[in-house]
């Protein structure tokens, strides 16, 4: 038995989604570890909240991009902030709200219309 395709819109979101883990996973952990607080706390809490919508992945991938696009949004707020605030980080917070607006992006592009009538 095939299991059913997945629309091109949603692996695009699906490979933002990796992105934005391995990026935090870089960033956080490898590049500019957290200075006030232990590194595993920082990864605790950028890293783990990505990871919760994998619970709903076996299921529908659909839903689980949705997930991932409404936690996207906190990282959206974060790349902004980092980006503006941070000129050394600057470039991995573009390369956040990149990928956030991808992962968004994805995910309005896999929506469909409901036929008139």
């Amino acid at each position: 038995m095939n299991a059913p395709a997945v629309p091109a819109a949603y692996r695009i979101g699906l490979a933002a989604w990796a992105g934005l883990a391995l990026l935090q996973l870089i960033w956080h952990g490898w590049l500019f570890p957290g200075q006030l607080l232990p590194v595993w706390a920082v990864l605790l809490m950028t890293v783990v909240p990505l990871l919760l919508p994998l619970l709903a992945l076996r299921r529908d991938v659909r839903r689980a991009l949705l997930w991932v696009g409404i936690l996207s949004l906190f990282y959206f707020c974060h790349g902004i902030s980092e980006g503006w605030t941070s000129s050394s980080e600057r470039w991995l917070a573009l390369v956040e709200i990149i990928l956030t607006l991808l992962l968004i992006g994805a995910l309005g592009a896999g929506v469909r219309r409901r036929p008139a009538g």
